[in-house]
Parts: structure tokens; sequence; C-alpha cells
């Protein structure tokens, strides 16, 4: 069938030399060309149609393949080390953007970085680690992800340990790069409460974000993964959101690591306990919703209703 029916090609030539080659052309300027042997048959529309069907369905199929073994390898024991490792390096470069940008703006005069793109560098970061090392750790980056994953049944207890010892020698080890480079520039590179604001309000600022956010990773991945454009975009945007209306009230830190680790790489710890305990109560907060908008996870239904495919009466 294919072999009679050929598959037929559409090439754009510069005006009228289609034509003058004795090529049909059409409106366009495009000239057909058939893969099929002098004097076989051209397809037929129906023939064409069901080609490009074909196609379609072997690329879907192909994509789906490559998404379960995605699936298979984040589940084998033997590639720990490799996750471990892209979530060491995920959270270093995250912390590394922001707060390195702190630093490099306090080392500067305090006006070398605008602020837009410090609060909105983190996500746009986070966006690219997302899209290329998403299918490998899930790229967590942040404890408070990792424990809403198993506290939904999408990612194993007896890994949270380890994913957290990673993120936060990640935050640490990135600090004290930036620090040996440009020097330690006071309290820059840390997530402190605005000028004015109390630590409870930063902390329950950081419990309403962090929500926001976690309620996001949630809906948008697959399991315990955060792959694709569309968990990227959906993650790395609200990070930037999140930090334009609240970077100068709590730092709009969101992360535990992220916070802690710099202010262990710094050994200042000004307001510590805001973000050892806002960002994981987020979590929590984000996870009994989650449970609301798509039941208990682990299982395929709440797969099926984190895809937007919730069955209804």
């Amino acid at each position: 069938m294919l072999a009679k029916a050929g598959v037929v090609r559409m090439l754009r030539l510069p005006p009228d030399t289609g034509a003058a080659a004795g090529h049909p052309t059409n409106a366009d300027g495009e000239v057909s060309m058939a893969d099929t042997a002098p004097g076989a048959t051209p397809p037929t529309d129906a023939e064409a149609a069901a080609n490009r069907r074909s196609v379609a369905a072997v690329a879907e199929a192909t994509h789906t393949a490559h998404q379960l073994h995605s699936m298979v390898e984040f589940h084998d024991a033997r590639y720990e080390w490799r996750r471990l490792f892209s979530e060491l390096l995920g959270t270093f470069m995250l912390v590394f953007v922001a707060a390195g940008g702190g630093i490099v703006n306090a080392r500067f005069g305090g006006s070398a970085i605008p602020q837009f793109i410090l609060v909105t560098a983190p996500g746009m970061m986070v966006m690219s680690i997302i899209l290329f090392m998403g299918a490998i750790s899930g790229a967590h980056l942040n404890p408070g992800v990792s424990v809403a994953f198993a506290l939904r049944g999408d990612f194993p207890w007896r890994r949270v340990p380890l994913y957290l010892v990673a993120q936060f020698v990640g935050a640490i080890l990135a600090t004290l790069l930036v620090v040996a480079l440009l020097g330690k520039q006071g309290n820059a590179g840390l997530t402190l409460p605005g000028a004015g604001i109390s630590a409870t309000t930063a902390l329950l600022w950081e419990i309403v974000l962090t929500t926001g956010l976690v309620s996001v990773i949630l809906g948008v991945s697959s399991g315990a993964q955060a792959v694709g454009w569309g968990a990227a975009i959906g993650v790395g945007s609200f990070i930037a959101l999140a930090g334009m209306i609240g970077a100068s009230v709590s730092g709009a830190s969101m992360n535990t690591a992220r916070s802690l680790g710099p202010a262990i790489a710094l050994w200042r710890f000004t307001d510590w306990w805001v973000y050892l305990i806002g960002p994981p109560v987020g979590a929590l907060v984000a996870v009994g919703i989650a449970y609301i908008l798509r039941g208990r996870g682990g299982d395929e239904s709440a797969r099926r209703a984190g895809s937007g495919m919730l069955d209804t009466p």
C-alpha cells in the first residue's frame, strides 16, 4: 500500500522554477514530489490522509514509550545515585542564581541587577532545570516538594531523606562558591522579612506562597516527576510571579533548602525559623488541596485526574 501510494513531499522552490521544470505546483509555489517509481499511481486524498494518521500514531506511540521508559528508570534503584546527583546539581543551580543575584548586587553597588530580574531569575532557572533534568530526578529541588509527593503516595518515603540531603548540600555548595568568588556581602543572599515586616507576617506569607507553588507542582507533574514544557512553564511562571509580589515581604523563598542552605554557609540565622516552618506547612496545605481536587495520589485514577481526565457523573 505504502509502496504503491508513495510518500508525497511538498517542496518550496523559487517562483516559476517548478513549473519550468515540468513539476506541478500549487498556488503557494510548492512542488509535489511523489517518492514513487516512474508511472506509479499517485496516492488519493484518502490514502494520503491514512498515511498521515499512521505517522501520527507512530509518533504518539514513540512518545508514550519514552514516557514509560522514563518512569521505569525513575523507580529503578540502580539509578538512585544519578537522581541524587541531579537533585544536588539542580538545587545548586537554583541557589547559585537566587542567592548569588543578591550577593552580586551588593558587591557592585546594589543596582547591578534590576529588581525585576532578581525576583524572576529563580523561576527561569527552575524552568530550565525541569526541561533538562526533570525526567531524571523529578526536579524536586525543594524539601517541601519531596515530602508532598511522598504524602500523596507518588514518591517512596525511603527515598526522601537522601533527596533532602542532596538539596541542602547543593544549596550550601552554591552559596560557598559565590562567597569564595565575591566575598561575604553582609546579609546578601539570605531570605529575610522585608523592612518593617514582622517574622510572623513573613511566616504567613511563606505559607501562602508555598501552598500555591506546591499546588501547581502537584497539578502539572506526572507522578513525582516534573517533566515537559507544561510543568516547566507552570512551575517557573508561578515562582517568578510569587517573587514579584513576595520578595519585599518575605524574600519569596518557598523552599527551606534555598533559605537554610545559605544561612548555614554564611552562618547567619536571622529569623531562620520562618523558613524552617513556613514552606513545609504550605506544602502540607497543598497536599490537602490536591486531595480535595483529585482524590488520593499513588494510583491510576489520581494520575488521570492530574492530567485533567477526572471522571464525572
